[in-house]
């Protein structure tokens, strides 16, 4: 594995200024950038970022970055989604857990959830505070779909992008 984590270090590096993280199938952090670092983990509970780290529990819960989260409805129930369609496929009992855990913490996938065109649940952007401003964020995920090695083919990149000119400035700045 020696080559391929150089490789992802190298992807995860060449994003920068952007946020970048690794994760495996169930979102458990692998590596991240330090944009990533630096954004995903102000204000965290520690105990929120003590190995092994789930990068959905850290986004949700109360004690993560829920708090600083402006449009957090809409991006809790676009991760939610996300981990169902996953639990779905897979037949992973782990994500349905998750799942469930993540439905558990406040604001998240109650009756008032708003609904997700969709079409355009695949932009649902990261509205997040940090040091005095919101930065819009939209994220891709990419996957090895070719990959040989199991442990691999697990792995996924989701990079963040500006979703805006003034995210754009400040994370340039």
């Amino acid at each position: 594995m020696t080559p391929v984590r150089h490789a992802l270090d190298k992807v995860l590096t060449g994003h920068e200024p952007f946020p970048a993280v690794i994760v495996d199938r169930r979102w458990t952090l692998v590596s991240a950038n330090r944009p990533a670092l630096t954004l995903l983990a102000d204000g965290v509970a520690p105990a929120l970022l003590e190995p092994p780290v789930n990068t959905l529990r850290v986004s949700l819960h109360p004690d993560g970055l829920a708090p600083r989260i402006v449009n957090f409805a809409e991006y809790a129930q676009h991760l939610v989604t996300l981990v169902h369609r996953a639990a779905s496929l897979s037949g992973d009992r782990a994500l349905d857990e998750l799942e469930a855990e993540l439905r558990g913490y406040p604001g998240v996938g109650g009756d008032d959830a708003p609904e997700i065109e969709p079409g355009t649940a695949i932009f649902v952007p990261l509205q997040l505070r940090h040091d005095g401003r919101v930065l819009s964020l939209f994220s891709t995920i990419a996957t090895f779909g070719t990959a040989l090695d199991i442990t691999l083919a697990e792995l996924a990149i989701e990079a963040f992008f500006p979703a805006d000119p003034a995210t754009a400035a400040a994370l340039h700045g």
